[in-house]
């Protein structure tokens, strides 16, 4: 608790970003092993953040992502593609955000040459 105070420390509950899981707690959820996570961090899917005393900690984020890594590794996919799969999908759905936002642009007028 902060000096002076009476109640804890506000926990970001709704920050999906927030490294709030320990590395047993995170496999136990995922029903995985703490290899595999260590695994996805190795091929850079996810990079928990670091407790002070150097304890790798989740966000409900990273969970999100190592159970569709999980997804793929029980449907027989290599842990190394999975992860480059799940990278992929991310950077395709961010092009076609990004398509749909200029599509939707009105057209840039300045082009146009007066004759």
């Amino acid at each position: 608790m902060p000096p002076g105070s009476t109640h804890p420390a506000a926990v970001p509950l709704d920050d999906d970003d927030y490294p709030a899981y320990t590395m047993g707690r995170a496999a136990d959820m995922l029903g995985t092993t703490p290899a595999f996570l260590r695994s996805l961090g190795e091929h850079r899917l996810i990079t928990p953040l670091r407790s002070e005393g150097g304890h790798r900690r989740y966000s409900r984020y990273q969970l999100r992502i190592a159970a569709r890594a999980r997804e793929l590794v029980d449907a027989g996919t290599a842990v190394e593609a999975a992860c480059r799969i799940i990278v992929l999908e991310d950077q395709l759905e961010e092009a076609q955000r990004i398509n749909e936002q200029l599509r939707q642009r009105p057209a840039d007028r300045s082009d146009k040459t007066d004759a």
